[in-house]
């Protein structure tokens, strides 16, 4: 079974970093794009960052200059190092990726991990 699994969300206060790690797991065949969402409570699931398999890299106005996405394609994982956080940043963080499977390539979502950024 293909499945994303998140992990380093926590409480952090203001002005400190996290770092958020999702690693794919499973019959999986190529990893093409790989990203983060985030969804705060009362709003829509945005884009944070994604990476392409080339390395290529897109952030979300938010976050550039503070945030950065890195991946390991030899462990299927990918990153998210987070500096320099807000209160603004409390949300569920999500990771997706688009995966080559035994049926073609498909969106795939983690569980989600809360971060909370709070004094």
């Amino acid at each position: 079974q293909v499945q994303l699994v998140e992990s380093g969300g926590g409480l952090v206060q203001p002005g400190g970093s996290l770092r958020l790690s999702c690693a794919a797991s499973g019959s999986i065949f190529g990893l093409y794009v790989m990203g983060w969402y985030r969804q705060a409570p009362g709003k829509q699931r945005e884009l944070v960052a994604d990476i392409t398999s080339g390395g290529s890299t897109n952030y979300a106005d938010s976050v550039k200059g503070r945030f950065t996405i890195s991946r390991d394609n030899a462990k299927n994982t990918v990153y998210l190092q987070m500096n320099s956080l807000k209160p603004e940043d409390t949300a569920v963080y999500y990771c997706n990726a688009d995966l080559q499977v035994v049926r073609g390539t498909l969106g795939y979502w983690g569980q989600g991990t809360q971060v909370t950024v709070s004094s």
